[in-house]
């Protein structure tokens, strides 16, 4: 290199970043605003303005939801997915007396362990060996999403996955209470809650809390104090409120003829159409009045629904889709 070029290079640390420049064959740290020539890697917002480095650290106390600082991309590792995921297959199993079978929980489970995460090894994959990484950071963006693995590859795998049932349990590798494989709508269905149950726990996790999903969930609670009482939020979310416990009170009220399964649909019929009016109410308030009011108090209820319905109902009750027949007719079994 000639001694007049020059070189820039920025070393973005966890704790501490730095600018150098290579000038007369030595490296110069270059000094911020302040006369430091390390800047902590801080950043922070506000309505009316940004704080970068030093300002942003010395403010992170009076204002730690919008500041951000040691970020890393952490998320939960294979450990975590498998267990929670397992669990839960164990829970349903036990509670559905074999219905939702081992089958069932090592699909279910490896989804959400392995499944999205295959577009980052494919990623990983295409950098190590040298080529294709433009090729493998596209396959990331579409297969690393909770919802564009199983739309995109959810029939070909429950292919996979239905030839695999029946396969395991032929050969006596793995046992079905049942005694017979899952079919391909089983599959498919396992496979969209492996890949949601994977989001749910990366959401929470990733990026030190400040992931976008997490980030809006905090926007639908804005204020930061006490927000003031809205006498129109009281009324309505206390009615609403009041209707989930009296109606599921009724629906589940003494009766001389015993109807567990109705009355079980009646009540989750009942929560969804509160859950979406309740919803709808945060919304109007947030999103439609103007200026906007706070829908409950400070509190994030709008992004707590929206997430826990996508990431953790939805996920479960693709699970109990999922499950055998109560009457299975013993004559589709595996010929032995």
């Amino acid at each position: 290199m000639d001694e007049y070029e020059l070189a820039v290079g920025i070393d973005l640390g966890t704790t501490y970043s730095c600018v150098g420049v290579w000038q007369q064959y030595r490296v110069e740290i270059i000094a911020n605003d302040q006369g430091n020539r390390t800047t902590p890697s801080c950043v922070a917002f506000t309505d009316e303005e940004r704080f970068i480095g030093d300002a942003a650290k010395n403010q992170a106390a009076l204002n730690p939801v919008n500041t951000i600082f040691d970020s890393q991309h952490k998320m939960p590792g294979p450990g975590p997915h498998m267990m929670y995921t397992l669990g839960t297959g164990q829970a349903l199993s036990r509670v559905s007396n074999g219905r939702f079978s081992p089958h069932h929980c090592i699909i279910y489970s490896i989804n959400a362990f392995f499944g999205p995460d295959m577009g980052s090894f494919s990623l990983w994959l295409t950098s190590t060996l040298g080529f294709g990484a433009s090729y493998g950071s596209k396959i990331e963006d579409f297969i690393h999403h909770p919802f564009y693995y199983f739309l995109f590859l959810g029939y070909l795998l429950s292919l996979f996955y239905s030839w695999a049932s029946r396969f395991l349990l032929h050969k006596g590798f793995l046992d079905s209470i049942s005694g017979v494989p899952l079919t391909k709508r089983q599959c498919f269905l396992l496979i969209a809650a492996g890949s949601l149950s994977h989001f749910f726990l990366d959401h929470l996790f990733e990026e030190n809390g400040h992931s976008s999903v997490y980030t809006w969930i905090l926007s639908t609670g804005w204020w930061t104090s006490r927000a003031p009482v809205n006498p129109d939020a009281v009324v309505v979310v206390g009615f609403l409120c009041t209707c989930l416990i009296v109606g599921f009170i009724f629906i589940n009220r003494v009766k001389s003829l015993k109807q567990f399964t109705k009355q079980s649909n009646q009540s989750v019929r009942l929560i969804i159409i509160v859950a979406c009016l309740y919803g709808l109410w945060c919304w109007s308030q947030i999103y439609f009045v103007d200026p906007r009011r706070a829908a409950v108090g400070e509190e994030a209820d709008l992004g707590v629904l929206v997430f826990l319905g996508i990431y953790f109902f939805l996920p479960h009750w693709l699970c109990i889709m999922s499950m055998n027949e109560k009457d299975i007719d013993m004559e589709k079994q595996l010929p032995h």
